[in-house]
């Protein structure tokens, strides 16, 4: 009876079906509480009654009699009040999912007592408080923990880290959390698909928006399988582990933290993300913004054939753009992410998302459409040097943010390559030049912002997307004219009287060249007037004599006026 557009309440009727094993009523419109003679129901295996508005309390009664049920899912409801327990312990119960809810209170001390052959466990977006439970340490055969956005207090039990040897995904974010990520004890390294066979999958640790702090622990190393790690938001410091990543990883969150260290080619050195960072071929995702790592973009990074998102701004990175950066453009979704949503019982990953800025705005990507999502954040370092017309090359890139750093030279004219972008941000550099007309070209660019560089010359014309950017998306270019600036065009008002660059966008002067050319014209100067002394007797003794006559001079001048 799964999505039919049922309605009203439950008739009490299904009792009747003693044997019942599966009842699957899911996506309907359901009200009402959930209806207690379903408890005669005795041979139930399965119980999905997700997706529709049924109210009241946890069912316990339902856990108490069916003993045999295998597997409960409730989420997305209007279910309320606390988080009961059976009576007595119930080793049937593999899953149990009762997300999306409005469950309050702590969760049970003695859940893992109680439940004790749970696989996977999913109680997030409630409004749980309180700490974790020690006892979750107690389901040696627990594979799925989701306890993210709830109103969770205090540390991660020591118990919970060594007895869930089985764990292949914890999401612990958009809690209240605090203290180390995990105690000195951690033995989480059995993080392996049992459950979906030998098909790869992604096992994932979400401890995002928490206030965990401390470094990240070196047995991160050991998770030989981990292919999402999310630790953004939190308070943790350091410098990451000489082993880390793990080289299956595919997607690393570390955002809004306080890391520092280099960006450099060894794996030895504090603070380092190694060079060798470009062997991890899998990674997709690489989300390092707004903490403290300092030193140069690794260029190993060009290695890594799976990139799609890099956000590396909000740092004190230094040094030149690697020209050989590269991200990949996808056009279909991925395998990883058409297995998530062939989990049609499993709301786990649901509300988990990557944050990326584009379009002066940061937006959350999920799902589907977050395998079409591409772009470069590096802006807010202190990056130099001119912009790799590489670049240029990478024909589907969604977004490009190279503002608030130091880069100079000119803009790459193969910009106009970029066909898919939807925003475009250089400004506050030192660009100089004028803005390449092929940009107009870009009928997907929603944002473009060259502001505060020293551009000059003509604005492109005003037309197709350029024909909506406005006067903010130039400002601080003096020498910049047309409109929508104020400026009209014309040759003087256009170019800068000091420029220093001569080349195929502008006729300024070099002034290298010019001082260059000064030296040497005084110097030629100067051998010519000797070369004439030398050959011509008559101008070498008027030479002679007028030098002789203002030495003289000027020694009668000093000692008259010494005397008075």
């Amino acid at each position: 009876m799964r999505d039919n557009g049922l309605t009203g309440t439950l008739p009490c009727c299904l009792a009747n079906l003693t044997s019942l094993q599966y009842l699957d009523i899911s996506y309907n419109d359901f009200t009402g509480p959930l209806p207690w003679c379903l408890a005669n129901l005795t041979s139930l295996l399965c119980l999905d009654i997700s997706s529709n508005n049924f109210k009241g309390q946890f069912p316990v009664w339902l856990l108490n009699n069916n003993t045999k049920l295998e597997r409960l899912y409730l989420f997305n409801n209007s279910l309320s009040g606390p988080l009961q327990l059976p009576i007595h312990p119930h080793t049937s119960l593999e899953e149990l999912d009762i997300s999306i809810n409005s469950f309050n209170g702590h969760i049970p001390t003695k859940i893992g007592a109680y439940l004790p052959m749970l696989q996977i466990l999913n109680i997030s977006r409630n409004y749980l408080k309180g700490s974790i439970p020690s006892s979750f340490g107690d389901m040696k055969s627990l594979e799925h923990l989701d306890l993210s956005s709830n109103l969770l207090t205090g540390g991660i039990p020591e118990h919970l880290a060594m007895g869930c040897i089985s764990l292949q995904l914890l999401a612990l974010s958009n809690n209240r959390l605090q203290g180390k990520i995990f105690p000195t004890k951690f033995n989480l390294k059995s993080l392996l698909p049992r459950w979906l066979g030998n098909k790869s999958f992604l096992m994932e640790i979400i401890m995002s928006k928490n206030h965990l702090k401390g470094p990240i622990p070196l047995e991160f190393c050991q998770l030989e399988s981990l292919e999402v790690l999310d630790l953004s938001e939190n308070n943790i410091n350091g410098s990451l582990p000489s082993c880390f990543p793990p080289s299956s990883i595919k997607q690393v969150h570390l955002s809004k933290n306080k890391l520092q260290g280099q960006l450099s080619d060894g794996l030895s050195k504090k603070g380092n993300i190694p060079d060798l960072i470009g062997t991890f071929f899998d990674l997709t995702y690489l989300i390092l913004s707004n903490n403290d790592f300092q030193g140069e973009v690794p260029i190993s990074l060009c290695k890594l054939s799976q990139l799609r998102l890099i956000d590396l701004s909000h740092n004190k990175l230094s040094g030149h753009i690697p020209p050989c950066l590269n991200i990949t453009i996808v056009t279909v979704a991925s395998d990883h992410v058409l297995s998530l949503e062939r989990l049609v019982n499993m709301s786990l990953r649901k509300g988990e998302t990557i944050e990326f800025t584009t379009k002066t705005r940061s937006y959350s990507y999920q799902g589907r459409i977050l395998s079409y999502m591409s772009g470069i954040d590096l802006s807010n370092n202190k990056l130099v040097g001119a912009i790799p017309y590489k670049i240029g090359n990478l024909v589907g890139i969604h977004t490009l943010n190279l503002s608030h750093n130091n880069l100079t030279g000119l803009i790459p004219s193969t910009f106009s390559n970029l066909k898919q972008i939807e925003s475009l941000d250089l400004s506050y550099n030192n660009l100089i030049g004028k803005i390449p007309p092929q940009l107009v070209e870009l009928n997907n660019l929603a944002v473009f912002s060259v502001a505060h560089n020293n551009l000059s010359g003509k604005l492109p014309d005003r037309i197709a997307q350029f024909g909506t950017f406005e006067e903010s998306s130039y400002e601080g270019n003096p020498f910049l004219c047309g409109q929508p600036l104020p400026k009209s065009c014309n040759a003087i008002e256009s170019q800068p009287k000091d420029s220093s660059i001569v080349g195929e966008d502008n006729d300024f002067i070099d002034m290298n060249v010019f001082y260059i050319s000064f030296v040497v014209s005084y110097i030629v100067m100067l051998l010519g007037i000797v070369a004439v002394l030398l050959i011509n007797p008559y101008w070498r003794r008027r030479w002679f004599y007028i030098v002789e006559l203002w030495t003289t001079s000027c020694y009668y001048f000093v000692i008259n006026h010494l005397h008075k």
